[in-house]
């Protein structure tokens, strides 16, 4: 808790009791306005990490879609070469045995 001195002064005119309730009255609204303060800067700096956060799950998004793209490009380029020296062989095979 905040210590607060209350001046010579403001503890003869109010007295004991009126400083005291000073003091608490002041403390109230320090904590509130401080608690009021912190619940904006927690807002904003959630605003900002999702925000944030949103933008790299889209950069990532894209990555990935051109990465899967890339991948199934070279997938279908090997199979039609697989397929082609598959047809060799057999094409091969049949020739020799029918050759004969």
């Amino acid at each position: 808790m905040t210590l607060i001195a209350v001046p010579e002064i403001l503890r003869e005119k109010l007295g004991r009791d009126g400083a005291e309730a000073l003091v608490g009255i002041l403390n109230d609204n320090i904590l509130a306005v401080a608690e009021e303060r912190f619940e904006n800067r927690i807002t904003i700096t959630e605003e900002k990490f999702e925000r944030h956060l949103s933008d790299e799950i889209g950069k990532l998004r894209v990555e990935m879609h051109d990465e899967i793209g890339k991948v199934r490009a070279e997938i279908i380029k090997w199979m039609f070469i697989f397929w082609i020296g598959q047809f060799a062989s057999i094409t091969a095979v049949l020739f020799l045995f029918f050759k004969r």
